[in-house]
């Protein structure tokens, strides 16, 4: 009899086990903490299963069996706290890991996106290095064939590379822990206007107008470092240029709403691939043709530089597909708005 009850106990223990294991299976798939939360509910059927099939073995009298089937009762809320606990637990672990994961790969991006700023930078300052001395040796050699010409040159080769250290320097700043502002209350229309006109020259130079987005410019009073927002706006008109074909055209608009101010900058670049949109603002990323900076043109550095000074001013600086180009809005948060 009894060997007969242990057997019956053993083969229910395990049917519920396998039942309970196919379960869990398809569950953890799915969802670890949901199956931790489970697992204790298939121990507690296979104990109870265990039990009434030995009870029924050995004749138990009713009453004796609901005793135990209430004392199992009993058991089943422990078994939910536990797995409760070991849920929670579980699921803290997984995010954790999650985030682990996440630093990891952003550190690996960061780390090639690093690697590729030495490696294009290298170039970049090499190119106008290599021909400041070329042309400093062809005119002490007595070889060049217009002294006045490599002069002029080696002063624009000079200028390029003094850009070039600036946008680094700036990047640097830009990339500290905190970056020190110098704000007070300015007119960003007056801003956008004087960017524009200190760009006109270049922008005609390649037959693209500058065009306001309506016949008057906002005022748009805000607290801001002068400086960087000039900065920030002139990289933007700088890179719109740079990327806009002769005969097209550049569109400033300002404004301001819910509490920010703004300024859009659109060209006629024909668009960026979506998949592309937020690399633009990778420091050293030259993905596409569209963005790629143009030979002579500087280190390409002046997307990133906007956006860390629109961030560090609470802002931010984002890319849009308009039809012909693209569309540059740079957002400030105000505090002092005046509109009109």
């Amino acid at each position: 009899m009894i060997l007969q009850a242990v057997g019956l106990s053993l083969l229910a223990a395990l049917l519920l086990g396998a039942v309970g294991l196919v379960v869990l299976t398809v569950l953890a798939r799915r969802s670890l903490p949901g199956a931790v939360l489970v697992a204790p509910l298939f121990v507690i059927l296979a104990v109870a299963a265990s039990v009434l099939v030995t009870a029924n073995a050995m004749f138990i009298n009713e009453q004796d069996r609901q005793v135990v089937l209430a004392v199992l009762a009993t058991v089943t809320p422990v078994g939910l706290v536990l797995g409760g606990v070991l849920a929670t637990r579980v699921r803290r672990q997984e995010a954790r890991e999650a985030l682990q994961r996440s630093q990891r790969e952003m550190e690996r991006e960061r780390e090639t996106s690093r690697r590729e700023l030495v490696a294009w930078l290298s170039h970049d300052l090499r190119t106008p290095l290599a021909g400041i001395h070329a042309m400093a040796e062809a005119i002490g050699d007595g070889h060049a064939p217009d002294d006045v010409s490599y002069a002029e040159r080696i002063v624009h080769e000079s200028d390029r590379l003094a850009q070039m250290l600036s946008d680094l320097l700036a990047l640097s700043r830009l990339s500290s822990a905190s970056v020190p502002l110098e704000k007070r209350p300015t007119d960003l229309g007056d801003l956008a206007s004087d960017a524009v006109a200190s760009l006109v020259a270049v922008a005609d130079q390649r037959g693209i107008a500058i065009l306001p987005e309506s016949e008057g410019v906002d005022r748009v009073v805000t607290m801001m470092d002068v400086r960087d927002v000039s900065r920030a706006l002139r990289n933007l008109l700088d890179n719109a240029i740079s990327h806009t074909p002769a005969g097209g055209r550049v569109v400033v608009g300002v404004g301001a709403g819910s509490g920010l101010a703004h300024v859009t900058v659109r060209d006629g670049c024909g668009g960026i691939p979506t998949a592309d949109l937020e690399r633009v603002f990778d420091p050293g990323w030259r993905g596409t043709a569209a963005r790629s900076p143009v030979t002579g043109e500087g280190a390409g550095l002046g997307l990133p530089i906007a956006r860390g000074i629109a961030r560090a001013h609470g802002g931010e600086v984002s890319v849009r597909n308009v039809p012909g180009g693209c569309e540059f809005l740079v957002t400030l948060p105000s505090d002092i708005q005046e509109v009109g």
